[in-house]
């Protein structure tokens, strides 16, 4: 298959339909490239539940075992679960899943021994270009002179393992939560997770089903969580958590029903992990979370670190600053104790650790590290990015106590408020993110900013 690959390789990894973009036969060359970048002797493979999932991780596996690599198969998991086999088995790893993208959609998460980030600057662009020479005809490199080993392992357990190892959970009230899987692969790490704790489950949506029946496995779209806001009202439930397709990330629901934003469970997480590390610490996160996280971090002895959007930057940040924790507004959570990896089920783990060491309902446990108002990220289609940025840029620099930055996008910041003005790195989109301290000044600010960038 020739295959357009500037559509399919992302910034971060290989994402698109199958079989329209991509099926088996480039599998198999992505296999081949990602053990010639990597020169690696032995790698580690896991996939989720999307049907054609199997089957492309096979090909991957058949590639790079023709290249000479020893391949481990660990079958069905979640992409936090990959991560914790090349953390602790040491070996580069590729993940099969497409996340929370719809159900024709499939892609590949690839990371180097001990989980780190495989991008455009760290192997990506090498791994593309090669199978752009090679679907297009360019020779291949001979053959291995001994192929690989493929064998499979299940490594659940241990997952789950290591992960109760890092939350002291045993001693905790007894919680009544409602899981929402989305039919992904929540479905396959929760119940062992989960067993043997002083919790009542609720599952829903636990079947493995790569077609969602019920909703998109995306958690970020409010619509998605109508079910578990619901079903946590109805079972009078402690709280709620609900998990996207690859179970990497998850989002949290309190006793009302109301969702609680990402940066107050990082602002959460952070004092704990600081807790834990005797009140000192550095804590990355990313320019669009909360004005609550830094103050978090610095109440609790830490140190504040801010970066750019995006997993790789964040993965990279931990690493230079040997960071013990990072949060971002997407529901991503990094750890040091899990090789600098995101993992939603250990910040899961925390927030039920947090509201069962103590009787306080969840909702008056994280308000307060839910300090500001916030807007969320509002996306507008827009002709030209550079102009609608310069207009803003032209506008607010006219006025009295505005302070510009650079980092990632345009972030505008006033004595009670800021905003961050980000260009998608794929589509004619504008992503606005504003954050005030009260409703009515967010409000202002959200709706001028819109104004100004859907006029220009």
């Amino acid at each position: 298959m020739v295959a357009d690959l500037s559509q399919l390789v992302k910034a971060y990894d290989v994402r698109g339909v199958v079989p329209d973009q991509w099926d088996e036969s480039l599998a198999e060359l992505f296999g081949a490239a990602f053990v010639q970048v990597t020169a690696a002797e032995a790698i580690v493979i896991g996939h989720d539940m999307r049907p054609t999932s199997p089957g492309l991780a096979g090909a991957f596996a058949r590639g790079a075992a023709a290249r000479g690599a020893d391949v481990t198969l660990i079958g069905l998991c979640s992409t936090d679960q990959l991560y914790y086999a090349s953390g602790a088995l040491c070996l580069p790893g590729a993940m099969f899943t497409a996340s929370h993208n719809p159900a024709q959609y499939n892609g590949i998460k690839m990371c180097r021994a001990g989980a780190a980030p495989v991008g455009q600057d760290t192997g990506l662009a090498e791994i593309r270009t090669l199978v752009e020479q090679w679907s297009e005809g360019a020779p291949r490199p001979a053959a291995a002179t001994t192929f690989g080993t493929i064998t499979e392992r299940d490594t659940l357990t241990d997952y789950a393992s290591h992960l109760l190892g890092l939350v002291a959970l045993s001693a905790i009230r007894p919680l009544k939560v409602v899981v929402d899987a989305g039919n992904g692969m929540g479905g396959h790490t929760v119940p062992t997770v989960f067993e043997g704790l002083p919790l009542d489950l609720v599952p829903m949506y636990f079947e493995l089903d790569g077609t969602f029946p019920h909703h998109e496995a995306n958690p970020l779209d409010p619509k998605n969580i109508v079910d578990l806001q619901a079903r946590v009202l109805a079972e009078g439930a402690d709280l709620g958590l609900a998990f996207d397709g690859d179970a990497d990330r998850c989002f949290v629901v309190d006793e009302r029903g109301a969702g609680v934003s990402p940066s107050a469970i990082t602002a959460l997480v952070a004092a704990r992990e600081l807790a834990r590390n005797g009140g000192e610490g550095i804590v990355i996160h990313n320019l669009i979370t909360s004005w609550s996280v830094p103050e978090v971090v610095r109440e609790n002895g830490g140190t504040p670190v801010r970066t750019r959007v995006g997993h790789s930057f964040i993965k990279t940040e931990m690493a230079e600053h040997g960071a013990i924790f990072g949060g971002e507004h997407s529901a991503h959570y990094y750890f040091r104790d899990f090789w600098n990896a995101d993992t939603g089920m250990l910040a899961a783990l925390h927030v039920l650790a947090a509201l069962g060491g103590q009787e306080k309902p969840l909702s008056e446990l994280v308000a307060e590290y839910d300090r500001y108002s916030g807007s969320g990220e509002i996306n507008s289609t827009v002709a030209d990015q550079t102009a609608s940025l310069a207009t803003v840029r032209k506008v607010y620099g006219a006025r009295d106590g505005i302070t510009f930055d650079d980092l990632d996008g345009l972030t505008v910041t006033a004595a009670d408020w800021w905003f961050n003005l980000r260009a998608s790195n794929t589509e004619p989109l504008l992503r606005l993110n504003v954050e005030a301290r009260d409703e009515k000044t967010m409000a202002a600010v959200r709706d001028e900013v819109l104004t100004l960038i859907r006029k220009a």
